[in-house]
Order: C-alpha cells, then structure tokens, then sequence
C-alpha cells in the first residue's frame, strides 16, 4: 500500500528529499506522495519529524 501525507505535515521538505523513487512533491499547505510511483518503502515516515507520512 501507498503512503499518504496527513494534515500534520509542516512542510519541512524532510520526506521529499528522502524519497528513493522521488514520488513526494510540495502541494497547497502540505507535501504529497503520488500513489502510483509510491514503492511503500517507509522512508518517509521514518525521515518525517512529525509522523504526517502513513501507510493508507
């Protein structure tokens, strides 16, 4: 399953850059994971300061 980004995000940029498949991009207030490209890796929740990334 894709990861998605919750409104808890603060848009630090943390789970983008960390992203091995480059599937994060900035949205309107918060980041965004594109579920198509999303390998369910879990680097993003693990990189995110605020637990905002989670497995949907």
């Amino acid at each position: 399953m894709a990861y998605k980004i919750t409104d808890n995000c603060i848009s630090c940029g943390a789970c983008a850059e960390a992203c091995p498949v480059s599937c994060i991009s900035e949205g309107d207030g918060k980041y965004v994971i594109n579920a198509d490209e999303c390998v369910s890796c879990g680097t993003c929740a693990e990189t995110c300061p605020v637990d905002a990334p989670v497995e949907e």
